[in-house]
């Protein structure tokens, strides 16, 4: 059985993430949104209601699981039986911040990551951006998946 973890800290789950997402369960037969803990960032949403958000979206989905972890995603998951980690990649940029980290996990871990990138409408979308526009009030409907707005 081919396990994925899809981690970030989905604050908040975006289009882009979602698009991620349904294009990986063509790949594998189980894929785990893995909810992270960044302590650089400073959450918008509380994790537990990423949580119950993400169930809702995807509770037609049997392939796909939600949770969340804490340490090295590496050991998370060894601890889910997962042989690869899921990352999106918007740009070169993001390329280039990935790259070592699937090394490391490889080599560390025999981790394998599988980057799919962006589609093309969608590589402009980031939660960071997305926290700073709700911080201000502005309006996040084209940022969102719909049915978690």
């Amino acid at each position: 059985m081919k396990r994925a973890i899809f981690p970030g800290s989905f604050d908040p789950f975006t289009r882009g993430h979602l698009s991620i997402v349904m294009r990986a369960l063509a790949l594998f037969d189980q894929v785990v949104i893995a909810i992270g803990q960044n302590t650089d960032k400073t959450p918008m949403v509380a994790v537990e209601q990423r949580i119950k958000t993400l169930e809702q979206l995807f509770q037609n989905e049997e392939k796909i699981s939600v949770t969340q972890y804490s340490g090295l995603t590496m050991d998370f998951c060894k601890t889910q039986n997962a042989q690869y980690i899921i990352r999106g990649l918007r740009n070169a940029q993001d390329f280039n911040y990935e790259q070592p980290i699937a090394q490391n996990n490889l080599q560390l871990g025999a981790i394998e990551t599988v980057f799919l990138s962006a589609e093309p409408h969608l590589s402009h979308l980031s939660s960071t951006i997305a926290r700073d526009i709700a911080k201000y009030g502005g309006d996040l409907k084209s940022f969102l998946p719909d049915s978690t707005q």
